[in-house]
């Protein structure tokens, strides 16, 4: 029976053991996505999603959407799924969570792989696009599974739980660089509200200038000028006081004083006009008196 799906048992390995052990493998994918399976294993499972995720791809490429590139690391310890440039890891898949790995036949271009979630505890199958590394991918997991398995078996199963250990706190650093992640935007995003709240509230955005207060009219309100202050001047004396306005001489209405006819001399009217005046004078004189 020719099956679309195999698994490599019979390749000889391509990598050495402490590339593997030590290191890992670099490749270069496009993503087509995962899916959930019912089965760890089988041929038609991973066909079923395979065609699942290529149909769902043709649709968001449709959109104008591009199958993401992504990097993977492949070691004893797992397949880690890796942004290229950023090298942030999107999925890392133990090698002993893994269960079943298949490169396709009638598409030498897909190969895919199926593992257990650590959370959920459900079948997740990975698919995986290639144009010329497919098959040596899936030769390359095999071997790191036959590595692993050696390594158990010298280790007697203690090398297991040092692994599970080490997948934890992996896990944990993931989980807390996240959250550190999230409180630098958290502090950023206060510290730029304190800023507008400062500035919106500073005494120089708040003080408006004042206008003076008119009349019914529009008018500014008359105000007399307030008397100055003599003040010394630089040599310590006084300045000289400005005369009050009652021993300013009285003029008329054209400049000239008026006329008093009393305080004339005799010598400025006739004979007849005088006598005249000096009679009126004493008349004058008589009744102050008696009043």
């Amino acid at each position: 029976m020719n099956r679309a799906f195999s698994r490599k048992k019979d390749k000889t390995w391509m990598h050495t053991p402490e590339a593997l052990s030590k290191h890992y493998i670099p490749y270069n994918a496009k993503f087509l996505g995962s899916t959930e399976v019912e089965q760890p294993k089988g041929t038609e499972v991973v066909r079923d999603a395979v065609r699942k995720l290529k149909f769902a791809r043709h649709i968001k490429k449709s959109e104008g959407q591009k199958t993401p590139k992504v990097e993977l690391q492949i070691s004893i310890y797992g397949v880690k799924i890796l942004e290229p440039k950023t090298k942030e890891v999107q999925h890392n898949c133990q090698l002993h969570r893994i269960s079943f790995c298949a490169d396709d036949k009638t598409d030498k271009r897909i190969f895919t792989f199926i593992c257990k979630d650590s959370e959920s505890n459900k079948h997740l199958c990975y698919v995986f696009d290639s144009e010329k590394c497919a098959e040596e991918i899936t030769l390359t997991i095999g071997q790191a599974f036959d590595l692993a398995y050696r390594k158990f078996l010298e280790s007697g199963g203690k090398d297991v739980e040092t692994r599970k250990q080490i997948a934890g706190l992996q896990k944990r650093i993931q989980e807390l660089e996240t959250e550190n992640t999230e409180l630098k935007n958290k502090v950023q995003d206060l510290e730029n509200q304190l800023r507008i709240t400062q500035i919106s509230t500073s005494p120089a955005a708040s003080v408006t200038p004042k206008s003076p207060s008119t009349d019914i009219f529009d008018m500014v309100p008359f105000s007399p000028i307030t008397p100055q202050s003599t003040t010394p001047t630089r040599n310590g004396t006084q300045p000289p006081p400005v005369p009050s306005r009652s021993t300013e001489i009285k003029r008329d209405l054209f400049g000239a004083e008026p006329f008093d006819p009393f305080n004339c001399g005799a010598g400025d009217f006739p004979p007849d006009i005088q006598s005249k005046l000096d009679e009126m004078q004493r008349q004058r004189w008589r009744g102050s008196k008696w009043d």
